[in-house]
Parts: C-alpha cells; structure tokens; sequence
C-alpha cells in the first residue's frame, strides 16, 4: 500500500536475480522466501486468475500493470483450486480493496496459500532487464536482505528446461466436471463425452466444454492411452500446464497412441505435447507470452484475434509439415503470432487434431478465439455420424 508514492506497509523484502540483479521493496502476503522463473504479464486485470493459473507452477510473476489488489480477490475468479504461482511482483500494492465482489485482500489470500510478494520496486526496470536478458532465475526474500547472498541462492535454483511440472499440479483421480459457466447455464443433455487430459487444466476450459454442451471427464495426465479409448469418449483434449513440453515424456507416448483414433483438441502445453508426438520440435522462447493482448493471425483466413497467452516455449515452425525439417508430415500452421511470428496454431490435413498455442477461454482476456470450441464440437460431430 502506498501513500503519497512511498510505501507504507509490510516488511524489507528482496527480490534478487541470478545476473546479479537487486530490487529492494515491502513485503504483501506471507513471510519467509519463495524462488523460480521471473517472468512477467503486461494484463492489466484478472490477477487472481493469473495467481490460480496452474501453469505457472514454479514461476514468480511480474505485473507490468502498476496498481495490484484495488479490488481484492473472490470466491468465484479462480481457475484451480488454489494459486499456483511462486511469488508475486507489482508496483504498487493496495491493502484495501473497494468492490462489492470482494471477500477479502489480495495480501490475506496470498498469506492464507503461503506465497511471498513485494512490492514498491520498479518493475518497469525490472521488466526492460527480463526482455533485453531473458526470463531467468530469482528470489523473493524477508529473511535475506544482503544482495550478494541472495543472488547466490538464485543461481541454484533449478532451471525451467527440462523440468516436468505437470505431475504437481495434475488431478490425482479421474473426476466428472460438474461446474458450470459463470451467468450461464451448462447444457442439461450433453451431446458429447470428452475425455480431457489435466496437465494443469484452467476451470475456463471445463466451463467452455460443459457450456458447449459436453460432459466432461477429467483425466490425471499419466492415465494411459488404452484406459482413454476403453472408455470411448467422442473427443479428446489436452490442456494447458506447466514446464518444459519435452520433459513430460509419458504424455507424449500415450498421445501418440491416441492419433487417428478420436477427434483431438490441445491448448497451450496439449499443443506443444501433440506437435511433439507427430515429430515437431519445441524451443524455449526467451521471455515468453504472458498477458491478455496477443495479436494472432488466422493464416487460412486472415482474421486477427487478440488472445490471452501463458507460455515459455513453442512449436519449432521449421519441423511443421514440408517447410524445413519437414519432421511433422501432415501438420499445417494455421495461426502466427503478430509480435514475434511464432507458432500459435496447427492442423493436421488429415487426421481430426488441431491446436492453439494461446488460451480461447481467456479468462483473463478477449473472448475472440472462442470459435475453437465449436470447431472441436464440429469434429466430434462428424466423428459420431
């Protein structure tokens, strides 16, 4: 909390990089120490749902938008069960949030989850560092103050390529979904079974599902290829999650078993799985898309959506189709990213597989994209005739 510019609340707290970079500021939320990738999202509201993202498991986020916690947090905003995100950064933090749907701050919530924030530092600085050097290790601090210190401990920390993040964060049991679209009502006769694969799955998407009129399974991401087809849903999708697609080897296997047999929809970490099990590649990008502003170019059609985007890696466009490497035979790339012209959508020619790489379900963020959903309901629809 500030008054007058200057910060009023809270204890010294250190946020501390592995180049060497030191930012002083206050404490929000719990005490003690909290380190992993820094990186950083230029949405400017729905930080409760960024906090409740499960993909960013193992990452301390950076707001680039100043003003945090003006209208507090609620019951209803979530997209997991809890906030997964390490540590959080913002400029300037506000204790007493004014909105009527507000059940309490956003410092007793992250106090409440055990996740360390600071506040009062530049984060315009500490943003232009993380785009000019890369997404890197670091540490929120209120116990390690001396800078030298804590930069040290930050150069220990465990790298984000090749770590598998998804078996903290996915299901441990297949569930039903039974929620449903906030001001709407789900779909009293489901038309479609899917089966969906949690690598760290946003509740958006199972509401998006259930709204278009699907019944939902929820699968643990290890669950094998032979139990998905035994069960004979009429679709299949991988969602989101977080870590390094190439590290998430056994969910690779069983989607590549799963090709060709049901109509497949993947979204984030699911596209990088599935481009991986037709033989693409993945790359880590050096500071990621984190925000609810991406421009995307529909390539078949030319439309451009603003998307909201949550990733650290993408699809090796040279190993898509006959381009290149040429690895992934069949794949085509159907939508571009406008600011640094990565892959941001894929399908197949002949198989019913298509993905995104951003979020349709937002969530935060625009609602252009929502079209996807239907033609997931398209392919399950011509699948079952």
């Amino acid at each position: 909390m500030t008054r007058n510019g200057k910060p009023t609340l809270g204890l010294p707290a250190l946020l501390a990089l592995e180049d060497g970079a030191a930012y002083p500021g206050l404490h929000f939320g719990d005490e003690g120490e909290s380190g992993g990738e820094v990186v950083f999202n230029t949405a400017m509201t729905g930080y409760q749902e960024i906090l409740t993202d499960p993909s960013y498991k193992g990452q301390l986020v950076v707001m680039t938008y100043p003003e945090i916690g003006n209208y507090g947090v609620n019951t209803e905003d979530v997209e997991s069960a809890r906030p997964h995100a390490g540590g959080f950064i913002v400029k300037e933090y506000w204790d007493a949030p004014s909105n009527f749907r507000s059940t309490q701050s956003l410092g007793a919530y992250l106090r409440r989850w055990g996740i360390v924030g600071i506040y009062g530092l530049d984060t315009r600085a500490l943003v232009r560092r993380l785009r000019d050097c890369g997404s890197m290790q670091g540490l929120i601090s209120t116990r390690t103050l001396d800078p030298r210190k804590l930069v040290e401990k930050a150069k220990s920390l465990p790298k984000m390529v090749g770590a598998d993040w998804v078996k903290s964060v996915t299901c441990p049991d297949a569930y039903v979904w039974k929620g449903n679209l906030s001001g709407a009502s789900p779909a009293s006769s489901p038309r479609f079974r899917v089966a969906a694969f949690d690598y760290g799955i946003k509740f958006n998407i199972l509401r998006m599902l259930a709204h278009a009129g699907c019944e939902v399974t929820v699968l643990p991401a290890t669950t094998p290829a032979e139990a998905v087809l035994e069960a004979n849903p009429h679709g299949i999708f991988l969602s989101n999650g977080p870590g390094d697609p190439q590290a998430v080897t056994y969910a690779i296997e069983n989607i590549r078993k799963l090709l060709g047999k049901k109509p497949i929809f993947g979204i984030c970490l699911g596209h990088q799985l599935l481009a991986l099990a037709m033989g693409a590649r993945t790359f880590k990008l050096k500071f990621g898309h984190h925000g609810a502003n991406h421009p995307v170019m529909d390539m078949e059609t030319g439309k451009i959506e603003i998307t909201s985007q949550n990733h650290g890696f993408a699809v090796d466009p040279a190993t898509i189709g006959d381009g290149g490497a040429g690895l992934a035979k069949g794949l085509k790339w159907t939508h571009k990213n406008l600011n640094d012209g990565t892959v941001e959508g894929m399908r197949h020619l002949e198989l019913p597989v298509f993905s995104v790489q951003y979020h349709p379900e937002a969530s935060p963020g625009p609602h252009d994209a929502r079209y996807l959903f239907d033609r997931f309901m398209n392919l399950m629809k011509d699948g079952a005739s």
